[in-house]
């Protein structure tokens, strides 16, 4: 006679306990994914923040012309976000003496470092002529010009002229002087930014009764506005050819 082991009271045999589930938290994988998520937003909060500081950089307060001394009088600082090109332009700690512009900075343009350095860099200098032609009212500070030059064809005929030629063709105006008054004979009086090494030449035009003229090139002087369109109905590009055999087309035999 066969017995069977088991819990007392019970015809069954007892299973096997079943070992006990391993935490989720303690998976390996688990603790990377999260690694992961944590970096990313670290990375893009970083970027955020980042891209929203400001730091204080220099602005020109008027427009600066090559050559020009810079002084606190001529930048204004402004608090912009530049990100990684902060170090491109000049902060106001390193506004010393002895800084020119070496090229045209505008009004409220921000100061590029490399836009200014030590007087001893800057192959400009100054020169005031008179111009024989007015000036265009938008002409101002900073625009670029051409200085033409009509030498004389004959010393003893003053009104006899040879061709025109460019004197100068990239000179910066620094400042305008116009004869506004009531028996000008039109012209201005213009100091103009030229290379150092241009100026005998323009010394030379004036000291031989050349005719000077500032002429503006492309992008130099602010454009007239257009003129008004005359008024009157326009024509209706979208209007019909007349159709063969109108009123116009003879009638036939």
């Amino acid at each position: 006679m066969s017995s069977s082991i088991g819990h007392p009271g019970s015809g069954r045999h007892a299973a096997p306990a079943r070992p006990g589930r391993r935490a989720f938290w303690a998976d390996a994988r688990f603790l990377i994914g999260v690694l992961l998520v944590a970096a990313s937003t670290a990375g893009v909060w970083f970027v955020v923040a980042a891209s929203r500081q400001t730091v204080s950089v220099l602005a020109a307060a008027d427009t600066l012309v090559p050559g020009q001394p810079v002084t606190a009088a001529d930048v204004t600082v402004v608090d912009v976000a530049l990100g990684q090109a902060r170090d491109a332009y000049l902060a106001p700690d390193a506004l010393g003496e002895g800084l020119v512009a070496l090229r045209t900075i505008e009004v409220g343009e921000l100061v590029p470092a490399a836009g200014v350095g030590e007087s001893e860099l800057s192959d400009r200098t100054s020169v005031v002529v008179q111009s024989s032609v007015d000036v265009p009212a938008g002409l101002d500070r900073g625009a670029l010009v051409e200085l033409w030059e009509t030498p004389a064809a004959d010393p003893a005929d003053p009104g006899v002229f040879a061709e025109p030629r460019i004197l100068v063709a990239d000179a910066v105006v620094a400042r305008i002087t116009r004869d506004d008054g009531v028996m000008a004979a039109g012209g201005a009086s213009l100091e103009l930014v030229i290379e150092r090494s241009r100026v005998a030449d323009v010394l030379a035009a004036v000291a031989a009764g050349a005719v000077l003229s500032a002429v503006p090139t492309a992008g130099g002087a602010v454009p007239d506005p257009a003129p008004d369109r005359a008024e009157g109905p326009a024509a209706d590009d979208d209007a019909p050819d007349p159709e063969p055999g109108g009123d116009d087309q003879e009638p036939g035999g």
